[in-house]
């Protein structure tokens, strides 16, 4: 694929697409200074064979989007002593900017109802764009991702402190140590080869590399606190998809984020962590385009009942 390039919201964003544009549209969010590698070429295919128009784009700040090269790099440490004190920070952009990126793409690609899909961060993103603009999508598929709710388990001391040193550069990401910190947050039961991480590595690095970009991202989520309330207002079919072995976002997260939104279904799988591990990309794709077909065709009314599948 060759990426092609729109404004939103004042942001110069890359993106790919794949399908027909006449079918329905899929969106994906990607998270954490992650670009839209992150989500895989195999899934994406699979899901524009399935009759929908998939695009997969990066986020402000990352990949081939415009970068925020005047915006002051703000310490991730900092920010989360201010977080525990409930006092004011002040961030480069928010993920409500993030969210605004999404929606002007959407009206960039003339695209007026999407199904919305967003991992990680991109989950996050994902909930204040469908909380914000529900009449936009016809379904949400919130992956790996949380509510913020004041309580919840954060990632192990370990990850924190990796990502908290990279945020500072203390950590430069290096092959090696980008390797070492996916191993540890990676899926523990489809753990890639080493020759298949480091290649996934390195085409991301040859692609962009912006450290910048991600100690930015992190302050985002940092700085945007509880979505409890706005989770509430959501009222678009939404399925919640979380590994049970997840190193950085706890399962629990995925768990209270269902919670919150009505009806929502959640779907949890043994030993998947923070990644889409290749064996269960099929797994994932029967899900969100079983959701988003039932979504189209639910009849008017309350949705069903929540459910864990």
């Amino acid at each position: 694929m060759s990426e092609k390039y729109l404004t939103s919201n004042g942001v110069r964003l890359a993106y790919e697409a794949f399908g027909d544009p006449g079918n329905p549209s899929i969106i994906l969010v990607m998270g954490l200074g992650t670009q839209l590698l992150g989500w895989p070429e195999s899934m994406c295919t699979s899901l524009a064979s399935k009759g929908f128009h998939v695009v997969r784009y990066d986020n402000r700040d990352i990949g081939l989007s415009e970068k925020m090269e005047n915006a002051h790099v703000p310490q991730a440490a900092g920010l989360m002593f201010r977080s525990r004190l409930n006092l004011p920070m002040q961030v480069p952009y928010t993920l409500t900017d993030m969210a605004n990126d999404l929606m002007g793409l959407m009206d960039a690609l003339e695209i007026p109802k999407a199904h919305l899909v967003g991992a990680s961060m991109g989950g996050m993103i994902g909930q204040i764009a469908a909380a914000k603009y529900g009449h936009r999508f016809l379904s949400f598929t919130s992956i790996m991702s949380s509510s913020g709710a004041p309580g919840l388990p954060g990632a192990s001391r370990e990850v924190t402190t990796t990502m908290v040193k990279r945020s500072l550069g203390l950590e430069p990401p290096t092959l090696e140590s980008s390797m070492a910190f996916w191993r540890k947050i990676g899926s523990p039961a489809y753990q890639p080869t080493d020759e298949v991480l480091k290649q996934k590595i390195l085409a991301s690095y040859r692609r962009s590399f912006h450290p910048e970009g991600y100690s930015r991202h992190l302050a985002a989520i940092i700085a945007n606190g509880s979505r409890v309330r706005l989770l509430k207002k959501i009222s678009v079919p939404t399925l919640v998809i979380h590994g049970k072995d997840d190193a950085l976002v706890p399962v629990e997260c995925g768990i209270d984020t269902a919670r919150h939104i009505p009806h929502a279904r959640l779907k949890l799988f043994e030993g998947m962590g923070h990644d889409l591990p290749e064996p269960l990309l099929p797994a994932f794709v029967k899900l969100i385009t079983e959701h988003a077909y039932s979504a189209s065709h639910a009849p008017a009314g309350p949705y069903p009942a929540s459910r864990t599948a």
